[in-house]
This record gives structure tokens, C-alpha cells and sequence, in this order.
């Protein structure tokens, strides 16, 4: 295990480790550089190195070196401001404030200073604009003080460490350091190398300097000389810097499956709009204008545009039929008197389903047709419910289509995205048969509800002139994603928890 450690190590290291055998085993990165002809950022390299395998203990200490700044050097030099008016007050005992700058040769600035600090110090006091030199001031003529006396200290020896210093020296540092400018205290880290017992027993062993090659080059390939190369050898097993690299979103992953699903079924991909007219999100439908969805509760409804325009007289026409009689289908209808003006509010389209109806009125059967989007409802958010969220929406018409036709390509779909599914009856206002999808999910033991789909009623088809079945299907996104991805709250799909995130495995294309 220990011959194991000794061939792996970098050159470098094996030269500290050897350096501080023949130093006691215990030195300063300065002193190894110089008997091992190192630079210090390569001992301290190899040190972090030696230290993250156990060989050997780096000790930090962090010195206080203060020194002395250009204005410092000037005070310690001509004095502080304050003994400047000091001196020529103990000649003229007081001198306006107004004068105070040129018979101290001080600009306003430094006087400003200065007689805070004869204050202070109480070397004098100001009285009706005149400042006055005080018995204490009298006796500091003769007296050099604690941060005078540090001025001078420093101009002598130009940087001082400041450990465990004197009272004389922490007096005049405390009263120097409140002011600006004066002195620089800079940290400088300090280090110790120690082996410890790990390293002791390695050194035991032996260690043997010598270069090693880390990489073969072409040169040494084409004439043989990797032969007698010396390897270093390398640790398998040895932690490396986590990293992330970019990713698609987990929700932006799901949609591209499932584009990817149905474009390989032969479908073909519409869009549209998020803004939408009453008349395509719910009158084309067959959707009455009393149903409970169409409600404030439910539904965004639009103030700027307030209302949109609608297509050719002639559709709206048929859909008003189909609504109040039945139109041309055999059907009653809804028996209700259909308004124009509801049909043109502007809302914020409740599903992709009116893609589709757009889509069949645009185009001739027979079509496989599919649309992703979000869609909007008002909800309230919950772990399960969010007010915004996505959507599959999908038709197929043709003439020879028929119910299990449409069950048929909902299997494949779910099979494909590695789910089993089936199905039981449900109702929509615009399809029958109707059914809603279920998937097995095999840890839980359970079936749980996905979709909605069925057969376009006539009372949909037949103001839209489409003489053909179409089947029609829309599945919820969000859910889906959950349920790969193994996640109980929807919202978390929107938080962008980067922990989150960073732990999902990167899928390859």
C-alpha cells in the first residue's frame, strides 16, 4: 500500500518529503525551496498535495506586518499635524482659527484633523474662535507620545510584525490606526511543514528522486526511447473536482420527447397563438356558453384586447347552428340562443384543443396533426395544480378511421415513453366515445389518470365541413414529467433548484 503511495507521488512531492527528512522532518516551505532548489509555489503545491494524502501536516499562522504610508513617513518626518500647531501655540499661548493654517503651514484639511486631535489629547481647548494651548499641552511640548513614538519606530525599521506587542506599541497603534492614511496593516500567512507518523513510515521505506515520465510523445513512439522511460504511477481511484455540465431542462426534456414520439409516428406540428377568442377555445367545440368552464373561476379572460376577431360568416353561422338546434347532425343541439359578442372575448386559451379545431378547418382529411403549448386556468398553486402549465394536444382524421384506431396510437404513444396503459370511460363536451388514458405505475401498484380523448362529435366536424372521423387526445405534460422524473410537487419543475438540477443525469441524444 505504501510502495503504492511512493510511485504515485509527483517529483515534487517526493522532493519536500526528502527535504524535511534531512531537516527533522519539520521546516518552513522557504527553507525546503532552498535545499531542494525550489521555487516556494511549487513546495506549497506539492505541500497541499503531501497534505490531502496524510503524509504531512501544513500549519498556518497569520502575521500582522504594519508599515508606514507616504503621509505616515511625512508626519514621522515634520510631525503630526497637531504638534505642528502645537509648537507655535506654546509660543503665542492661542491663534485664531482663522489663522491656524499658515502659522502651522497646514492646508484646511489638516487643520480640520489636527484640532480634533489637540482636543483630543487636550493640549488645547477652542474658545469664541480662538484656540488656546492647556496646561497639558504645555507639558506635551517636551513629551513625545505613544503614536509619535510608533512614527518614529517605523521610519526606523519601515514595517513592523505586530505580534504581542508592547503597551507603548499598542497605544500608539490604536491611536494611529483611527486615522486614515497613515499606516498599512497588511496579514501575511506564515507556514509550517510537519511530517506525520504516515510519512515517517513512507520514508522508511525509501524514496528514490529521479524523473518520471508523465505522457508519451511521438518522438518517444517512433524511436523506441518510451522503453527505457521511468512511469509514474497513478491513482484510479483518486477523487477528481466535481463538475456539471450543461444540461436541457428536465420539463423542456420531456416536451422534446414527446415532439420526437409523434413526428416518428408521422405526425405533423402545429402552433398558435396563447391568446385565443371564446369561439375557437370553447363555441367551436360545441361547448355551451353556460358551462361551468367558461366561468371567471376558470377562465383568463382578457381586458386589452377585449375581444377578437372571428373568422368567415359562414363558420360562425354553422357554429351558431350547431349550438341552438344542432345544425345539419341529427342533433337537438343546446337548445339556447347563441351570442356573437360572448364568441369574441379574448381569452387566454384553457387548452391546445382549439389548434385543432383551427387545424381541420384549414386543412383536408386525412391528417395526423399534433401541438404542444401551454395553457391557462385558474387555479390556485398547489403541489399537484399550477395556473400555468403545458399541454400534447393531437387529431387524427380519415376516412376508415375508427375508435381503436385512436386507442391504438395512444398505446404506442405511452409504450414508447416506457409506460403501459389503458383506459375507461369518461365524457367531454366534444367527443364521443370518450375516454380518459391511465398508466400503470409499477412500484406503486396503481393506475393514474393522464389524458382525455375520443371522437370528434358531429356537432364539432360538421360546421367545420369535415365529412371524416377524427379522433382526438390531449395529455397533460407536467404530470408526465413528474412521473419520470420521481417527483411529488409540480412546482418543482419551475423552482430552478440548482442542487436539484445538477444531480440529474445528463441524457445523450
Amino acid at each position: 500500500m505504501l510502495q503504492n503511495i511512493i510511485d504515485e507521488l509527483h517529483i515534487y512531492e517526493k522532493k519536500v518529503l526528502k527535504g524535511l527528512e534531512s531537516l527533522d522532518y519539520e521546516s518552513t516551505p522557504e527553507k525546503i525551496a532552498e535545499t531542494q532548489n525550489l521555487n516556494i509555489k511549487s513546495v506549497m503545491s506539492a505541500a497541499g498535495s503531501l497534505e490531502s494524502k496524510g503524509l504531512i501536516e501544513v500549519q498556518k499562522d497569520v502575521d500582522e506586518i504594519i508599515s508606514l504610508s507616504d503621509t505616515g513617513k511625512e508626519y514621522a518626518e515634520e510631525g503630526l499635524p497637531e504638534r505642528k500647531i502645537l509648537r507655535v501655540l506654546n509660543e503665542e499661548g492661542s491663534i485664531p482659527m482663522k489663522d491656524i493654517g499658515s502659522k502651522a503651514d497646514l492646508d484646511s484639511s489638516e487643520v480640520k484633523v489636527a484640532i480634533g486631535w489637540l482636543r483630543k489629547k487636550k493640549w488645547a481647548v477652542i474658545d469664541k474662535g480662538t484656540v488656546k494651548i492647556t496646561e497639558e499641552g504645555k507639558e506635551a511640548v517636551s513629551k513625545e507620545y505613544t503614536d509619535e513614538m510608533l512614527l518614529d519606530k517605523l521610519l526606523d525599521a519601515n514595517k513592523m510584525l505586530l505580534f504581542n506587542p508592547t503597551q507603548l506599541i499598542k497605544e500608539g497603534f490604536d491611536l494611529l490606526r483611527k486615522r486614515k492614511g497613515i499606516i498599512h496593516v497588511k496579514k501575511e500567512p506564515k507556514y509550517n511543514l510537519k511530517v506525520t507518523e504516515k510519512g515517517k513510515e513512507l520514508l522508511a521505506i525509501g524514496i528514490e528522486i529521479r524523473e518520471e515520465a508523465t505522457q508519451l510523445t511521438h518522438e518517444q513512439l517512433k524511436t523506441g526511447s518510451w522503453k527505457n522511460l521511468k512511469f509514474r504511477g497513478y491513482d484510479v481511484h483518486a477523487e477528481y473536482p466535481e463538475f456539471f455540465p450543461g444540461k436541457m431542462h428536465p420539463l423542456q426534456r420531456t416536451i422534446e420527447d414527446i415532439r420526437q414520439i409523434f413526428l416518428k409516428m408521422g405526425f405533423t406540428e402545429s402552433k398558435g397563438s396563447i391568446l385565443e377568442s371564446a369561439f375557437w377555445n370553447f363555441d367551436c367545440l360545441f361547448q355551451p356558453q353556460d358551462h361551468a368552464a367558461r366561468e371567471m373561476q376558470d377562465t383568463f379572460y382578457i381586458k386589452e384586447p377585449k375581444t377578437v376577431n372571428l373568422p368567415s360568416n359562414e363558420l360562425v353561422e354553422n357554429v351558431r347552428r350547431a349550438h341552438e338546434n344542432g345544425g345539419m347532425t341529427g342533433s337537438e343541439g343546446w337548445g339556447y340562443s347563441w351570442d356573437v359578442d360572448v364568441a369574441k372575448q379574448s381569452v387566454l386559451r384553457t387548452h391546445t384543443t382549439c389548434l385543432s379545431t383551427r387545424y381541420l378547418a384549414e386543412h383536408q382529411p386525412p391528417l395526423k396533426m399534433f401541438s404542444v403549448g401551454r395553457v391557462f386556468r385558474r387555479e390556485t398553486i398547489t403541489y399537484k395544480h399550477l395556473p400555468e402549465f403545458h399541454q400534447v394536444e393531437g387529431i387524427v382524421a380519415a376516412e376508415d378511421l375508427t375508435f381503436k384506431n385512436l386507442l391504438g396510437y395512444l398505446k404506442e404513444f405511452y409504450r414508447k415513453l416506457g409506460f403501459k396503459a389503458r383506459f375507461r370511460p369518461a365524457y367531454f363536451p366534444y367527443t364521443y366515445l370518450s375516454v380518459e388514458s391511465e398508466i400503470y405505475l409499477p412500484d406503486k401498484k396503481t393506475w393514474i389518470e393522464l389524458g382525455g380523448s375520443g371522437m370528434f362529435r358531429p356537432e364539432v366536424l360538421e360546421p367545420l365541413g369535415v365529412e371524416t372521423p377524427v379522433a382526438a387526445f390531449g395529455i397533460g405534460i407536467e404530470r408526465l414529467a413528474m412521473l419520470r422524473l420521481g417527483i411529488k410537487d409540480i412546482r418543482m419543475l419551475y423552482k430552478s433548484d440548482i442542487g436539484w438540477l445538477r444531480d440529474l443525469p445528463v441524457i445523450l441524444d
